[in-house]
């Protein structure tokens, strides 16, 4: 099967500490810590991106999208970009209105 050579994350190893802590800390949002290993395992050079993918259960664009996004701006490509609009506005409980 043809495709793309894998591209080869290089980390550092604060970056690699800094990810792992992210996967390892039970606070982290599962969207960072899954981009978090998704980072760690395109380090190693003998990562399949179609096994990564099927194994995260990602589309390949999408992990190509994390490897790119981490070339532009380092290991802080495992959180969302920032969103033009509006914040959200929750409505106060029903609770709090009493």
């Amino acid at each position: 099967m043809g495709g793309r050579p894998p591209h080869l994350i290089e980390l550092s190893s604060d970056d690699y500490f800094y990810l792992d802590g992210l996967v390892k800390d039970g606070r982290t949002e599962q969207r960072v810590a899954r981009r978090a290993r998704l980072l760690i395992e395109m380090s190693n050079p003998d990562t399949i991106v179609e096994e990564l993918a099927e194994r995260f259960e990602q589309a390949r664009h999408t992990i190509w999208d994390l490897c790119r996004r981490d070339e532009e701006i380092g290991v802080e490509a495992v959180f969302d970009a920032p969103r033009s609009g509006r914040p959200r506005v929750f409505s106060p409980s029903a609770k709090s209105r009493n």
